[in-house]
């Protein structure tokens, strides 16, 4: 009988997550990532903004964090910078967006880049849908996107719930990996 792996199963975006995967990479694990896509801030927010698409990141830093290719990578890593219309842009968003634009979905764009850096593990979208994070703060306000809530920063005002903005499909395979 064939040794079986541990599954471990990571859920997040931003920083976190891609730090928690490197870590995991080499270990002998089944590694999957479930990545957030509402993401409202820097690139992802203009390229959602633009597109009407999903956030692609958070998914993007996964993907090069469980890349088997440093150098490739990096260069996915890459920010354009400079006064363009691709200024703030990293190579890996815009490939995202162009894969998903080309073979029509969000699940196809994550498998084929990430078959394109070689990755250890599976890297999961949460959901394919164009939602947007909110809060409802203690006084009343609501906070819509991401980069809205994030930069609410130290303030006094506490948050009395956190919602998304429409009703989101859960991908498929992400509630899969977690059974």
């Amino acid at each position: 009988m064939p040794e079986s792996r541990p599954k471990v199963v990571v859920i997040g975006g931003g920083t976190g997550c891609p730090a928690v995967l490197r870590g995991l990479k080499h270990h002998s694990v089944d590694l999957t990532a479930i990545v957030t896509t509402m993401d409202s801030g820097g690139s992802s927010g203009r390229l959602r903004q633009e597109f009407n698409v999903p956030a692609v990141g958070d998914l993007h830093r996964a993907l090069v964090a469980l890349s088997d290719d440093d150098a490739l990578g990096e260069l996915f890593g890459y920010r354009f910078q400079g006064e363009s219309s691709i200024d703030g842009h990293t190579l890996g968003n815009l490939t995202l967006l162009a894969l998903m634009l080309e073979h029509g979905g969000l699940d196809e764009a994550v498998e084929r880049l990430g078959k394109l850096l070689g990755v250890s593990g599976r890297v999961l979208p949460v959901t394919a849908d164009c939602v947007n994070l909110c809060a409802l703060l203690k006084d009343g306000r609501t906070l819509v996107g991401e980069a809205s809530i994030d930069l609410r920063g130290h303030s006094p005002v506490g948050v009395e719930r956190i919602y998304l903005s429409d009703p989101a499909k859960a991908n498929e395979k992400a509630v899969t990996a977690l059974l």
